[in-house]
């Protein structure tokens, strides 16, 4: 096997770890939903992917309260794959804003090609993103989602602002 085709291979690996992150986020809101319902399973599953968040937004705090160009930097440098599996685009990038649009998602793509309803992975996509509200808030910084929704394209845009008081 040839560099090329190793680093292919290591592509479809990496893709499908996150593929595989994804169906058990699912599978985990399921259990939880048939156990307690769908409204606290959908609180639990958020507490735990914030706390993930938070323990890696520790990372990013040398940024807070208002160096965007460095979140942004250190964000992306992150992102897996040169960021081939989300596609990013910054669409604002100021010292008060940087918003990134999501193009691609493997957390979804996965929940797609499992033929789920557009609803059921709105509500997945909802609760995945409390890994990036428990990132930047731990960090310092304010943030909010907006995370797919049926009908959309991409995936979910991210919006970060200074943090300090508001």
């Amino acid at each position: 096997m040839n560099q090329a085709e190793k680093l292919e291979q290591l592509r479809q690996q990496l893709l499908d770890s996150y593929k595989n992150r994804a169906l058990l986020y699912y599978h985990i809101y399921e259990e939880l939903t048939h156990a307690l319902g769908p409204e606290q399973a959908e609180e639990i599953l958020k507490r735990a992917i914030h706390r993930r968040g938070q323990e890696r937004g520790k990372e990013y705090s040398q940024f807070t309260p208002a160096n965007l160009a460095g979140v942004k930097e250190a964000f992306l440098t992150h992102l897996p794959d040169e960021g081939r599996l989300f596609e990013p685009e910054i669409l604002t990038d100021t010292s008060e804003a940087l918003d990134i649009k999501f193009h691609r998602c493997p957390l979804r793509e996965a929940w797609v090609e499992a033929g789920l309803p557009d609803e059921l992975v709105a509500k997945l996509c909802r609760i995945a993103a409390e890994v990036d509200y428990g990132l930047f808030h731990e960090a310092g910084f304010h943030f909010y989602a907006d995370t797919w929704q049926p009908g959309s394209e991409g995936c979910c845009c991210l919006h970060i602002r200074p943090g300090g008081s508001s």
